[in-house]
């Protein structure tokens, strides 16, 4: 097939933020402001052949029949060689065009945003910005090339190499202020925030790497097309058994799906493994933006969208994979949501919601609705990159007044010295007036979190998952009926408590709006997070379904048709779940009105739902006690663990290597003093011995008398003669 000239461009949309990261480290690091132009252009032009790429596949349909896979030979293995590449497809599209795009808004957002940090010591701001300005874009610019090269990574392979950089830029990022601490000492710091954000999905990437592994031995290949165009091979997979214990026989297919998921419920914070992301707020808030929307969380949920021919493969088993991922996403959905509602801070509020709606995403996997799982994650990357980049504008204003507070005398709710929280949402209220352009569209924002009936991208592709989830799932259904619920909730009690009513703090009455670099993305991004999922609006809707696009909708049905077992088509429209969804939603923005925007809460005025739930709120505050959980069941015992083996290595394994060292010196010395003095010494000595006797005995024979040689010689002659009769 004659695929289109650009898409053999498609192998440079990672290297700009690349050559970037590497410029940046090199070259323009002593020069800031060179340095964030550097990133921004670069990550423009990956903006651009992101774009380029996927518009042209969606202007050509026929190519969803016949993916685009450009291969390059990497490294010979016996009979067969290891291809590395790039492939376009419907799902790479889509995932490019939002990537590039967020992408794009973050970075821009980022140069007005690290400005100097009030934690660092006054006499290192010489410029007004972070001293390590341009350190934070080579980062940045590393953790894009991460994003886009797993989207277009045509193998299993190469998208968990490029898997792993995230996890290492996520590690670098997140603890970027490693030197920044608190007065209390059990509030996690950035440092603690980055290792343990390491950690913690490491677990879910050995066992994906245990997942790819055996694939591969199965395989002979990662190649995606190769493995998921060959129904022969996915039937013997799904057919084959391995019997483990406890579990008894598995297929092969649902053990390596359920191994590749547990890659993905690291990455994006799926329980049990959820821990990591609320503390990951540690970082600037444009890497919370990028952790959030553009890559990381987003990376797992694509991860199980790519490898959706296997997962449904596993589920022509007994024990398939897929009721696993429902489950798993279905109780997250509700467990993150629950605990949303009880956070002070901001950022964190936003982190339970990202672990909730992931939760969404692979419920919908877990019940075979592909297209609204992919258009949510899409959708959602907009509107969840917006409201995090505006509480990062909520958050520079609070500084900003805070700092102008003191420095004008007003501050007297905290003493000079006194550690000021400015992402205490109890701290901030009527901030709508101050940040006209950051309040309105963090509002946007929220309306398409809470998926606001009609009016926002979120209710569609919301309302999609739901959709599905109404016919056969009903366990499914009612349980993300109430986290939509409370998602409503909290999203709305997030945007009374820090726009509406008066300032509750001197930072806040005096908070100035955010700088152009920061509000212009805010514009941006509001607009999809409207409009972007409009393209899910069902054919069968009266009024918006003959005006929306389905084109999307289009691509992903036909995508269902090159992959074997793997049936994707959009739910049919049903107006009851539809009502009851949108019953909830506004049920809770009301509750939330009626608690914190009716009568707004005034200073120091403690949150109502604490008084209401009693010891509930304090579970739910305190996220069920999980952190303490795993420190007592995992950190506590392995660090008990490793300081007796330190004490075991020091008393014990030290004192026999020592007690070895030392017997090997003293047989060295015995031996080498014995050898030398026995055997060398010997040696040497006996030769000069025998040489000594010799010359003695061989001496008498020399007189100097030459009669006596004459004697000597004439009786010799004699011997010789006397023997010749004798032979």
């Amino acid at each position: 097939m004659n695929y289109p000239s650009v898409f053999n461009l498609t192998w440079l949309i990672p290297l700009p933020t690349a050559l970037a990261f590497f410029a940046i480290i090199l070259f323009t690091n002593p020069k800031k402001r060179l340095s964030s132009n550097v990133a921004i252009g670069a990550v423009i032009i990956a903006w651009i052949l992101s774009w380029a790429v996927a518009i042209t596949f969606f202007l050509k349909p026929e190519l969803t029949e016949h993916p685009f896979d450009l291969r390059v030979p990497w490294l010979p293995m016996g009979e067969i060689t290891f291809h590395m590449g790039v492939a376009v497809d419907a799902v790479t599209a889509g995932m490019l065009f939002m990537v590039g795009f967020v992408l794009t808004m973050i970075f821009i957002y980022s140069s007005g945003y690290m400005t100097f940090p009030g934690h660092l010591d006054p006499s290192l701001n010489t410029d007004g910005l972070d001293p390590r300005y341009s350190r934070f874009f080579a980062y940045i610019s590393l953790f894009a090339t991460g994003m886009l090269g797993l989207v277009v990574a045509n193998n299993l392979l190469m998208l968990f190499i490029f898997w792993e950089i995230m996890g290492l830029c996520s590690y670098l990022l997140i603890g970027f202020w490693f030197e920044k601490s608190y007065p209390d000492p059990n509030q996690i710091t950035p440092k603690q925030a980055g290792l343990k954000a390491f950690l913690t999905t490491r677990v879910g990437d050995v066992l994906f790497m245990m997942g790819l592994i055996f694939l591969f031995i199965h395989a002979g290949t990662l190649n995606f097309q190769e493995i998921f165009g060959n129904a022969a091979f996915l039937e013997e997979l799904a057919t084959s058994t391995v019997t483990l214990p406890i579990f008894g026989a598995v297929s092969w297919a649902a053990l390596i799906s359920i191994l590749i998921f547990w890659g993905a419920i690291g990455k994006s914070a799926q329980f049990p493994l959820h821990v990591w992301l609320p503390d990951a707020m540690e970082g600037p808030t444009p890497v919370s933006a990028l952790i959030h929307a553009a890559t990381m969380v987003s990376a797992g949920v694509y991860l199980i969208v790519r490898m959706a021919p296997l997962f449904a493969a596993s589920s022509h088993s007994a024990t398939g994979a897929l009721p696993f991922v429902a489950f798993i996403g279905a109780f997250t959905a509700l467990f993150a949501a629950t605990i949303g509602v009880a956070q002070r801070d901001i950022k964190r509020v936003l982190a339970y919601s990202t672990i909730s709606q992931l939760g969404y995403m692979f419920a919908a996997l877990g019940i075979g609705a592909w297209v609204a799982a992919i258009i949510h994650l899409l959708v959602h990357a907009f509107f969840k990159a917006l409201l995090f980049l505006g509480s990062g504008s909520v958050i520079h204003g609070m500084e900003h007044g805070h700092h102008h507070a003191h420095e004008h005398g007003h501050g007297h709710e905290h003493g000079h010295d006194e550690y000021f929280d400015a992402q205490d949402m109890f701290n901030m209220g009527g901030l709508l007036k101050r940040m006209p352009i950051t309040g309105w569209t963090f509002i946007a924002g929220a309306v398409s979190l809470s998926a606001v009936p009609f009016i926002d991208a979120g209710f569609w592709s919301k309302d999609e998952i739901l959709a599905h989830a109404w016919y056969g799932h009903p366990v499914v259904f009612w349980t993300l009926a109430v986290g939509a619920f409370l998602t409503a909730f909290y999203t709305f009690r997030q945007v009374f408590l820090t726009f509406a009513g008066q300032p509750r703090t001197e930072a806040a009455a005096h908070a100035p709006e955010s700088v152009r670099a920061m509000t212009w993305p805010l514009v941006g991004l509001a607009f999809f997070a409207i409009f972007g999922g409009f393209v899910a609006v069902p054919k069968e809707f009266p009024v918006f379904g003959k005006i929306a696009s389905d084109f999307m909708l289009k691509l992903m049905e036909m995508q269902g048709e090159v992959y074997p077992f793997l049936h994707v088509a959009p739910a049919e429209f049903n107006w009851t779940p539809a009502l009851i969804s949108m019953t909830l939603a506004l049920s809770g923005i009301v509750l939330a009105w009626l608690v914190y925007g009716w009568k707004p809460l005034k200073a120091g005025q403690s949150d109502p739902l604490a008084r209401w739930l009693g010891p509930v709120y304090t579970v739910l505050e305190h996220k069920y006690y999980f952190d303490e959980l795993y420190m007592a069941a995992f950190v506590r015992p392995a660090l008990w663990l490793a300081d007796f083996f330190a004490h075991f290595d020091r008393g014990v394994i030290d004192r026999i290597v020592n007690w070895v060292g030392a017997f090997g010196r003293w047989l060295a010395t015995t031996l080498r003093r014995w050898f030398d003095e026995y055997i060398v010494d010997g040696a040497v000595n006996g030769a000069g011995l025998v040489t000594q006797w010799t010359g003695s005995v061989v001496r008498l024979v020399q007189t100097g008398q030459v009669q006596t040689y004459l004697l000597i010689l004439l009786l010799s002659v004699a011997v010789l003669l006397l023997l010749i009769p004798l032979r």
